[in-house]
């Protein structure tokens, strides 16, 4: 575990010690647990009530005087009388007792309102309810959410239960239950914790069976007229998405394979001039990047007509245009579980936008060249790959960037490892492996795709001697992928595989596990996150160009299984 024995949860410090430390089991830690949000909801309310209290000193007099008027009327008519010309007091008390100070009404009020009987606070009008709400303060705020996010955990583990209460038996104990259920809220928040700082990694790689034989995978979705560009899926694996550069916008079932296509507007739909932007974007519906929200509920796509378009997934329709950008738009992301969108584009800039608000939130500037690819994680960080030979990885609340150089030509594509590892390829045929304490890669694999026979080159219109820079086209790197907070990642060229990586010795090395057949130039890879499987986007040509074609290829989508152990 960490250096420090407690986490934060919606800013609300509880044990982060859950039964792997040795000092306790998982039953002690779960108690743990509940005993201090029970302690700090206590310690809360607490404080509230002497807020409360302190704002009813703080009334008018008058107001407090008309509160407490009968009990001066009390106090008055029990007030002792005395007999005039020093005689002795009645009721047989002390003569002493009739030389006291007198004592003023005020100081009684406030003793009275100090050692209140602890009766709940009513407000007396509208507005004093108003200002309580608005005096509520950001503690008291996180602590709400808090609580409020600990009872849905909760319920949702009590629904798993009910779905398995008929298998139990009548007679078990119902403390024994309890405390399994707050056992599992406990795990659950720790893993979610440990899955949001990318310090929890799962060991898939040991696990892959490597095939007998190389086999191609299981084409799914509909075949496309030009090379597909860009693949995703839903966060729950059931769902697939791709685009290719004939417009063709698509979406299937990963069981039943059944597909359904996206109907682009009759007349295309304006964009939004969010961003100062008053020229109606029209043109080509050429596609190169899409991108799902971890809900499931929005898909974005972007390509040559310089926007990006949000469509509803549930049906298929179109809903906002995003203009902004002066160039292409070759990347998107969606950070994980968020609405928050991030674009790149050729015009050497990234943008963020909000999708919940269709609204055009900033814009990153730092690259010297093209951005081709970029990715995010739940961070507020974003990680692009530029025709700058630069990876730039950037702290949005922070406002900064770091800069990483290494390659020797011109990157195609990068991919988050964790929060502070990520990795890249490039169009020297190189898988490189980075993290933050280095501005160097900490490991390439060099020439990690060969040549593949079937090629065509027409090296003649590249105008910026790109394929004299980076090699012949088959080699390049157009597609790297890894599987969500795990050690298997993926690369993908024109030479005719699709390459399985394992991540060692700490996410510092790459091992070479097996590589799976495809035919045509991989120009898109999205990995299942339970890792059972691989889809491959492919083409006659490049993602980015035409550099070279391989004829014998298809347009499709490939589905690539992977057998684990």
């Amino acid at each position: 575990m960490g250096t420090s024995p407690f986490r934060l949860c919606f800013r609300v410090w509880i044990p982060n010690c859950v039964g792997h430390c040795g000092h306790c089991d998982g039953e002690e830690a779960a108690d743990s647990v509940l005993e201090d949000l029970v302690n700090e909801i206590v310690r809360e309310e607490r404080k509230r009530e002497i807020m409360a209290k302190v704002r009813k000193r703080g009334q008018p007099r008058s107001s407090r005087q008309a509160s407490n008027g009968s009990s001066k009327k009390k106090r008055k008519t029990g007030e002792k009388e005395y007999v005039g010309g020093g005689g002795r007091a009645k009721n047989n008390k002390d003569a002493s007792s009739s030389f006291k100070k007198p004592v003023r009404d005020e100081e009684l009020l406030s003793e009275e309102d100090e050692f209140d009987n602890g009766a709940p606070d009513i407000p007396s009008s509208p507005d004093e309810g108003e200002d309580a709400a608005e005096l509520e303060t950001a503690d008291e705020k996180r602590l709400r959410l808090a609580k409020a996010y600990l009872d849905r955990t909760r319920q949702s583990v009590a629904d798993a239960e009910e779905d398995e209460e008929e298998e139990k038996e009548e007679d078990q104990d119902v403390e024994q239950r309890r405390g399994a259920r707050d056992s599992m809220v406990a795990d659950l928040l720790q893993q979610e914790q440990l899955e949001e700082s990318g310090r929890i990694q799962r060991k898939l790689a040991a696990r892959v069976l490597a095939p007998a034989t190389l086999q191609e995978g299981r084409p799914v979705g509909r075949k496309h007229r030009q090379a597909v560009t860009a693949v995703c899926i839903s966060e729950d694996d059931s769902t697939g998405f791709a685009a290719s550069k004939d417009g063709l916008l698509v979406q299937w079932n990963i069981e039943t394979g059944l597909s359904e296509k996206y109907e682009w507007p009759s007349s295309q739909q304006e964009p939004s001039k969010t961003n100062g932007s008053k020229k109606k974007q029209q043109g080509s519906r050429h596609i190169l990047a899409v991108a799902t929200s971890s809900d499931g509920r929005y898909l974005a796509s972007g390509g040559l007509d310089r926007s990006v378009h949000i469509w509803d997934t549930r049906t298929r329709q179109h809903l906002q245009a995003f203009a902004g950008h002066r160039g292409a738009v070759t990347s998107l992301g969606f950070r994980k579980g968020t609405q928050q969108l991030f674009s790149g584009s050729l015009d050497r800039t990234i943008k963020l936008w909000s999708v919940d608000t269709r609204s055009y939130i900033d814009t990153l500037y730092g690259h010297q060249s093209e951005i081709v690819s970029l990715d995010c994680l739940r961070q507020e960080r974003v990680l692009s790959a530029g025709r700058d030979r630069t990876l730039r990885l950037w702290k949005i609340p922070e406002e900064s960037q770091l800069v990483f150089r290494g390659h020797a030509a011109h990157m195609e594509s990068c991919c988050f490892i964790s929060n502070g590892e990520f990795l890249s390829g490039s169009d020297d045929g190189c898988v490189a492996l980075w993290n933050t304490i280095r501005k160097k890669p900490v490991s390439i694999m060099r020439n990690a795709h060969g040549s593949s026979s079937g090629v065509q080159h027409h090296t003649t219109e590249n105008a910026n001697g790109l394929a004299a820079a980076g090699g012949a086209a088959e080699c390049w790197v157009g597609a790297v992928a890894v599987c969500s907070s795990s050690d298997l990642a993926a690369s993908g060229a024109g030479d005719g595989t699709v390459q399985l990586w394992a991540l060692e010795d700490a996410n510092r090395s790459l091992r070479a596990l097996h590589g799976l057949a495809v035919k045509g130039f991989v120009n898109s890879l999205a990995f299942a996150n339970s890792g059972r499987f691989l889809l491959a986007g492919t083409g006659q040509e490049p993602r980015m160009g035409r550099w070279a074609r391989n004829p014998d290829a298809e347009n499709r989508v490939f589905l690539h299984p992977i057998s684990l152990r």
